[in-house]
């Protein structure tokens, strides 16, 4: 699926992939600002989060409560190593069963599910972005 979408059209997008996701883990593919905190929280205030969401560039995660779970938000592009991954416990976060939205997941790729989505991210010429859903399987 490919959404083309202004910034004022976030919260239908986030709508529209949230009702098509196979999967609790998102990876989030893109360049550096081209939007994809600012999509992640849309999605995580339609998963009920009433918190104001952050990156967590530099805590790596940040965790939230949802109307009736958990949701997990990882930003790996500081990472330098997989084995940061396992310091921080990244196994046990992806296999609690919590929405877990993954910024730079290329820099964990031995770790992401293989029942994950991926949302690839590109800002167009004219400042609309582009979100493509992929299944993994």
């Amino acid at each position: 699926m490919e959404i083309t979408y202004s910034l004022d059209e976030i919260p239908k997008v986030a709508d529209t992939l949230l009702k098509n996701l196979s999967s609790k883990t998102v990876l989030f593919y893109g360049e550096m600002g081209v939007g994809k905190t600012t999509l992640i929280k849309q999605l995580a205030k339609q998963l009920g989060v009433l918190e104001t969401l952050s990156s967590p560039t530099f805590s790596i995660v940040n965790e939230y409560e949802t109307k009736d779970s958990l949701l997990y938000h990882f930003d790996c592009f500081r990472l330098t190593s997989e084995e940061e991954a396992l310091d921080i416990g990244i196994e046990d976060y992806l296999t609690a069963g919590h929405y877990t939205f993954i910024e730079w997941p290329e820099n964990i790729k031995n770790f992401v599910p293989l029942d994950s989505n991926k949302i690839k991210l590109i800002l167009n010429a004219n400042g609309t972005r582009t979100a493509t859903l992929i299944s993994m399987l």
